[in-house]
């Protein structure tokens, strides 16, 4: 009995592990955009969800595969970094759960997968997922994540692939304003949420030597530049009004309320409890944009809104 109990012990560990390595957490929060996009684009174009569910199937699968792909690239890239910044010293491949060569030959084999079963979805879809898990692995983590302060707008381009995903496994053209505008959005929220991490962490990520612009550059350049993406985030927010003005609406609110907790909070609170502030919000913001767009584009879908 103890030994069969130690077993499963260990096989709930490796789990653990390997959750921790393709970074499901991350893998969770990546699907929200990708839906949004995904379930906007049937409404847009009137599909019903009955004759897009293998569509469907194959974005939800092939995205997962690809996220944690270039989670695991990371975590095999990042071993030495890793090691010394307090909230990933205990990742797998730092402790050495995990061996390095696994972990390269589940990339691996999670890409390739990954890659062909977005391209069942479309082909465009397969790309844009290669392009995602390419710019996370190599311009990001191998190139720009070491040597430069705009290392988060390089990385942004990958972390924004997901709406685009969900939207190319259902119709090949993402050209549409509304799907523009998710992707701009996208790109330009990991900018204040990610600046946010790095106030709070400074001191890890100084002891890492990870060029962070609150690191090299400090906050009261950080503030600013968080404000013009916020301002570039209220205007791109018009986009949405090209399908429905309530998504614009709701963009408008949340974006209009992130900047000004911005300009406020900066004046009232020290640099710590601001970046706090920015950090909650920038994940209320997601979620509820991006909630709100999937509800709408359900309920539009089902009851033909």
């Amino acid at each position: 009995m103890k030994k069969k109990e130690n077993q499963m012990h260990e096989n709930q560990s490796l789990v653990n592990a390997l959750a921790q390595t393709v970074k499901t957490g991350i893998i969770k929060s990546n699907l929200i955009p990708m839906f949004a996009g995904l379930f906007l684009a049937i409404y847009t174009y009137q599909y019903s969800l009955y004759e897009k569910l293998p569509e469907i199937l194959f974005a939800f699968v092939g995205t997962s595969l690809v996220i944690g792909a270039a989670g695991a690239f990371n975590n095999l890239y990042d071993r030495d970094i890793d090691e010394i910044m307090e909230r990933t010293k205990n990742r797998p491949t730092v402790t050495g759960r995990i061996k390095p060569t696994y972990v390269l030959c589940l990339g691996i084999l999670m890409s390739l997968v990954g890659i062909f079963t977005l391209v069942l979805a479309t082909p465009l879809a397969g790309v844009l997922g290669f392009l995602g898990l390419f710019f996370y692995a190599v311009p990001y983590t191998m190139w720009s994540k070491r040597r430069t302060v705009y290392n988060t707008e390089i990385g942004s381009i990958s972390g924004a692939m997901p709406p685009l995903i969900g939207w190319a496994a259902i119709y090949p053209d993402i050209t549409h304003p509304a799907i523009i505008g998710l992707f701009i959005i996208s790109i330009i929220w990991q900018m204040p949420h990610f600046y946010a991490i790095a106030i709070r962490k400074h001191k890890e990520y100084q002891a890492a030597r990870v060029p962070m612009l609150p690191v090299v550059k400090g906050i009261r350049r950080t503030y600013i530049q968080t404000n013009i993406y916020l301002v570039v985030v209220v205007a791109t927010s018009f986009l949405l009004g090209t399908l429905s003005l309530g998504l614009q609406l709701v963009a408008l609110l949340l974006s209009l309320s992130w900047l000004s907790l911005s300009i406020i909070g900066y004046h009232k609170m020290d640099s710590e409890k601001w970046a706090k502030s920015m950090f909650l919000f920038s994940l209320i913001y997601m979620t509820v944009l991006f909630s709100t767009v999937i509800i709408y584009s359900l309920m539009g879908t089902i009851f033909n809104l």
